[in-house]
């Protein structure tokens, strides 16, 4: 009887403490309610043996965080969102266990999009590759975010070259070789795609490779014909067809794709097919 009434009494004081403290918690400011964490060189040394437990903790709490203001914006409940504070856990969680992919995924898909961190982001990336050394994911996400939001296509081609290397993909590799070329490199995508060709197992995406090194290496012969003429005249040139008027170049080479090279406002040299089959055509 004793027993029953103690077990009554502790109910109620919990109710007693829980109802107030969650009508305190529902009337917060959801952008308090991500909370603060220590650092994580801090969270580090406290975790001990459990870093993989904490960080798993920490980026589920921000994902039901994210969530939970996902569905209010759905109902037009328009909270301020704490970016800031979400960043600094999936970084801390990143130092915890930089091995869990929840964490970049997230970057990539909140910090990038939603936010438009894009270097904040790309530092997380970078900082997962030290260590999931084999996930050609990481420096695709790196890539893209370089060739769209940056603008960079030299840390594109990088990134682009690093995740083609790790996975086989034709797409990667394709990224790859064309990033190198927009850098103005074109031999270095050349050399790229050789490289690539040669381990390719699948016939239909080693043929597409040799397609591409086929283009880019007839975007080679004008390139360095227009070298050719710069040496010997300070006058710009205007097409392709005048290079061989010169005699700087033989004949206009053929582009695979169907397009007609051309030289463009900054004296690049393109193709109206822009290096694809049936792809958005360039205008000369």
């Amino acid at each position: 009887m004793k027993t029953l009434s103690v077990l009554c009494v502790s109910i109620a004081l919990y109710f007693a403490l829980i109802l107030p403290f969650t009508s305190y918690l529902r009337s917060k400011p959801i952008i308090e309610q991500i909370g603060y964490i220590p650092q994580g060189s801090v969270l580090t040394l406290l975790a001990a043996d459990q870093k993989q437990s904490l960080a798993a903790f920490l980026i589920v709490k921000v994902l039901v965080y994210f969530g939970s203001l996902v569905e209010m914006h759905q109902q037009n409940i328009n909270i301020p969102t704490d970016y800031p504070g979400m960043s600094r856990i999936l970084h801390a969680a990143a130092k915890l266990d930089p091995y869990n992919m929840d964490c970049y995924y997230f970057a990539q898909a909140v910090l990038v999009w939603d936010v438009g961190q894009i270097k904040l982001a790309n530092d997380l990336l970078e900082y997962g590759m030290l260590y999931r050394t084999w996930d050609w994911y990481l420096p695709f996400f790196a890539g893209f975010n370089y060739s769209y939001f940056l603008k960079d296509n030299e840390k594109a081609a990088f990134y682009y070259q690093k995740a083609a290397e790790l996975s086989g993909q034709e797409l990667h590799v394709g990224l790859a070789g064309r990033f190198l070329y927009e850098t103005g490199r074109t031999i270095n995508a050349i050399a790229f795609l050789t490289a690539m060709e040669k381990t390719a197992r699948n016939e239909s995406v080693k043929r597409n490779m040799k397609i591409r090194i086929e283009a880019l290496r007839a975007i080679h012969a004008v390139e360095t014909a227009l070298e050719t003429y710069h040496k010997t005249s300070s006058n710009n040139i205007t097409s392709v067809e005048e290079l061989v008027r010169l005699g700087h170049l033989r004949s206009i080479p053929v582009d695979p794709y169907g397009g007609k090279f051309f030289i463009d406002e900054g004296g690049r040299v393109r193709t109206t097919s822009n290096l694809a089959f049936g792809g958005s055509r360039l205008q000369q």
